[in-house]
C-alpha cells in the first residue's frame, strides 16, 4: 500500500445532484414528485430546488442517522479509479461519520471516523494491513496530506445533510444562468429495484457549471436515492460524456440509534466493523 491512507469522500462536482436527490427522496411523502414541470417563466431547476428545500427540513425532522454500503468510482487527476466498496455510518447530531473499506485490496480494512466538536477537531483512522496497522488508531487533521491523498474534500464534508444544505445554494447559483435541461424518467432499475431517474444537463461548458450531466436514481419504494453518476463534457464534438464519478447505495438502513460507540474508539462498547469481522473469523 502506498504511503497514506486513502479515504472515499464525495467530490464537489457530485454534491449538488447527490444532495438534491437525497432531499428529494426524503421529502417524497410531503412533496408531489409528479409535479415536476417548471411554472411559466421559472428556471428548469426551480421545481427541484423547492423539493430539495422541503427535503432538508424533512431530514432534520426525521432522519437521525443511517448506514449503507457505498459503491463508488471517481476520476482523480484525470484517471478513473477502480470501484471502491465502503461500509458507512452517519449520525447527524452531533455530526459523526464512520467508514470501513471493503475493497479494493489496497484499501481493504482501512477505517476512518470523525465526530464534530471532539478530539480537538481531528479524525481517527486505522489501517488493518501492513506496517501501518501496528500503530492502531491515530488522530489526524481531516485536511492532512495522508487523509486527503487522492481526495478533493475531507471527511468533515461527508454526509447527506451537509451536502443538501450546501448544494441547495449551488443549485440556486445555477439558477442565475440558463442552459439547464432537467428531465425525469420512471422505470429505471438499480440492483433490481424500481427507481425514478432525474437527469440534469448543461449542454455547453461554462465556468459557472460544475458538470455536463448528472443522473440520480430514487428507489420508488424506499423513496431514497440509491445511485448518482456525474459526467464532464465530451472530449470531442459528438463524443460520449466522460464519467467523472459514480456512487451506488445499497443496504440502506435509517434511524439505527447510533451512539458514540459507533464513532469513537475510546467509547465503551466501541463497534468497529473490522474488529467484528475478525471475531467472526476466529469463531469459524
Amino acid at each position: 500500500m502506498k504511503r497514506g491512507i486513502r479515504f472515499a469522500i464525495g467530490t464537489q462536482a457530485s454534491a449538488f445532484a447527490l444532495a438534491l436527490l437525497w432531499s428529494t427522496s426524503a421529502a417524497m411523502a410531503q412533496v408531489d414528485l409528479s409535479d415536476t414541470a417548471a411554472k411559466p417563466g421559472e428556471h428548469p431547476l426551480a421545481p427541484a430546488i423547492r423539493i430539495a428545500e422541503s427535503g432538508l427540513k424533512y431530514i432534520d425532522e426525521t432522519v437521525q442517522d443511517y448506514s449503507c454500503t457505498l459503491i463508488k468510482r471517481e476520476r482523480i487527476n484525470g484517471e478513473l479509479g477502480a470501484n471502491q466498496h465502503i461500509f458507512v455510518k452517519v449520525r447527524h447530531q452531533p455530526f459523526s461519520v464512520y467508514m470501513y473499506f471493503l475493497g479494493p485490496d489496497d484499501l481493504k480494512t482501512n477505517e476512518a471516523m470523525y465526530i464534530e466538536g471532539r478530539n480537538r477537531g481531528k479524525a481517527r483512522c486505522r489501517t488493518g494491513r501492513g506496517l501501518q496497522s501496528k500503530f492502531g488508531w491515530v488522530s489526524l487533521d481531516p485536511n492532512a496530506v495522508m487523509m486527503m491523498k487522492g481526495q478533493r474534500y475531507p471527511i468533515t464534508m461527508t454526509g447527506i445533510r451537509y451536502l443538501t444544505d450546501q448544494m441547495i445554494q449551488i443549485g440556486k447559483n445555477d439558477m442565475k444562468f440558463g442552459e439547464s435541461e432537467v428531465k425525469f424518467f420512471k422505470g429505471a432499475k438499480i440492483n433490481g429495484r424500481e427507481c425514478m431517474c432525474i437527469q440534469s444537463v448543461h449542454p455547453t461548458p461554462r465556468k459557472q457549471f460544475r458538470y455536463h450531466m448528472a443522473r440520480i436514481f430514487i428507489d420508488e419504494e424506499m423513496t431514497l436515492p440509491v445511485r448518482y453518476a456525474a459526467y464532464s463534457w465530451p472530449k470531442n464534438p459528438g463524443g460520449k460524456p466522460v464519467l467523472e464519478e459514480e456512487y451506488t447505495y445499497v443496504n440502506l438502513k435509517l434511524n439505527n440509534g447510533f451512539t458514540d460507540a459507533d464513532f469513537d474508539d475510546k467509547a465503551p462498547g466501541f463497534r468497529s466493523a473490522h474488529d467484528a469481522n475478525n471475531k467472526r473469523r476466529l469463531r469459524r
